[in-house]
């Protein structure tokens, strides 16, 4: 079957440092630089380089250091910035300027003070400036998603005709419903000149919990490239969550989709982030929460003992996690508390493990979870009740 491939724009320490309380330094964002390029990601924000002197830096470190994804540096259509950002960017083997400017009504209303027409011309003109720097410029019309269709695939077209390689279609406030971005996409794939030249990049935010479906949306009409964070960690609720979109796309391979990412770094990457950045993963999280591959209920225990499959559609070794774990609550049932019995050692008859349960219920109600430590009591309960007896 022939797939084709979809770029992950990977935007952790750019947009997801922008984060109150994860700000990372030069050192902290090397050595995450240094994963993501192991992971397999093919473009890396590496900062905002005009933002502040230690942003600078950091770009310009990250250009020396990654070895095969490209770096990218963001700008405002401003020349300051995109010069600012071609030198910190001198270094990088495959350096990338993404330029933009803000298209919706209420940008160019409230936030510039423009005209639809003073837009279209300082986009072209932003991209123009950045082409003279280097080959790979990015454009994002900054909330598209907001943005009337007509107008935003003429200031596309005029980006394309200055020598935008890849237009960036964001949802910056994470407003479009799925069907809403699709159709957008599609759009834009009909209507914007020079479409065929250039990649649409999806970058898309959290607000109303559908930053990884509208980018999924993109990609099945027509977008290759999506811009994603580790842990989905971005501005305000987030951003599309790199780990999901890369699985989502391993788990339906009729959509002839793919990427190259090495989805078994997944999970320490994850961590890794969590830990830098200071950032909690919420256990529930998709992919990589401490809970995504954790049963409590017995109904759903008895089933992925007997078979895995039957409550898990990922293999946890497929993300680097070792083993799914079978956490014994109140909820639990027999089956998880003689699986769990038998991996401490303990192989119950079926009258045994009836008169352990028994036991085993009076410490799940008294306790969220029953630990390990905590089976040793239950047996020794259970060993003595049983002399008392005989």
């Amino acid at each position: 079957m022939r797939t084709e491939k979809v770029e992950i724009f990977d935007t952790t320490l750019r947009d997801g440092e922008q984060v109150p309380g994860c700000k990372l330094n030069t050192e902290q964002k090397l050595k995450i630089a240094a994963r993501l390029d192991e992971l397999g990601v093919d473009v890396i924000e590496a900062g905002f380089p005009v933002s502040s002197p230690g942003d600078f830096q950091s770009v310009t470190e990250i250009s020396k250091l990654v070895k095969n994804a490209t770096v990218c540096g963001l700008t405002r259509a401003v020349k300051n910035d995109i010069r600012v950002a071609a030198e910190a960017l001198k270094y990088a083997r495959k350096p990338r300027i993404h330029t933009g400017i803000g298209t919706s009504d209420s940008h160019i209303k409230y936030k510039f003070k423009s005209s639809r027409p003073e837009i279209i011309e300082r986009a072209g003109e932003a991209v123009a400036y950045a082409k003279t720097f280097v080959d790979d410029v990015e454009f994002y019309a900054e909330d598209a998603g907001r943005t009337e269709n007509e107008f935003l695939a003429k200031v596309c077209s005029e980006a394309v005709r200055n020598g935008a390689t890849v237009l960036n279609i964001p949802d910056t406030t994470g407003y479009c419903l799925p069907e809403e971005y699709g159709k957008k996409i599609k759009y834009l794939k009909e209507n914007v000149i020079g479409i065929e030249n250039v990649i649409i990049s999806c970058h898309c935010h959290n607000d109303l919990g559908l930053a990884t479906a509208n980018a999924i949306a993109g990609i099945t009409n027509g977008a290759r490239q999506i811009e994603c964070t580790i842990n989905g960690i971005g501005e305000r609720a987030g951003n599309t969550a790199l780990e999901e979109v890369v699985m989502i796309l391993r788990q339906h391979p009729y959509l002839q989709l793919n990427t190259d990412i090495n989805p078994q770094l997944l999970y320490d990457t994850s961590k890794m982030v969590s830990r830098e950045m200071g950032m909690y993963v919420q256990p529930n999280k998709a992919i990589v929460g401490a809970n995504a591959f954790a049963h409590s209920s017995g109904i759903h225990q008895d089933g992925v003992i007997k078979n895995r499959e039957t409550y898990e559609i990922i293999n946890p070794a497929d993300v680097g996690v070792t083993e799914s774990a079978i956490v014994l609550t109140a909820r639990s049932g027999r089956a998880a508390l003689a699986y769990k019995a038998k991996k401490m050692g303990y192989d119950l008859t079926k009258i045994e493990l009836d008169h352990v349960y028994h036991e085993f219920l009076n410490f799940a109600d008294a306790k969220k979870e029953v630990a390990d430590h905590d089976i040793h009591t239950i047996m020794d309960i259970f060993k003595k009740n049983s002399r008392a007896i005989a």
